[in-house]
């Protein structure tokens, strides 16, 4: 399999726009999961967007503190 060298400078401005936003948002998740802080913080992001409880884990934490 060939390394990737990335794009030069005038490829990206030929990029699609939400094609660019969708790439620069996986480099960001990827610098971030490379240090235990930044797995750490895509953690509490991945936890902030829940919107159902997950009720198996709330039942088991009240027993262990009830």
């Amino acid at each position: 399999m060939a390394e990737y060298t990335g794009l030069n400078f005038f490829e990206v401005g030929e990029l699609d726009y939400v094609q660019y936003l969708i790439w620069r948002r996986d480099a960001y998740i990827q610098m971030l999961s490379r240090t235990e802080e930044g797995q750490k913080y895509l953690d509490d992001c991945w936890r902030m967007e829940q919107t159902t409880p997950d009720r198996a884990k709330l039942r088991e934490k009240l027993r262990r503190e009830g």
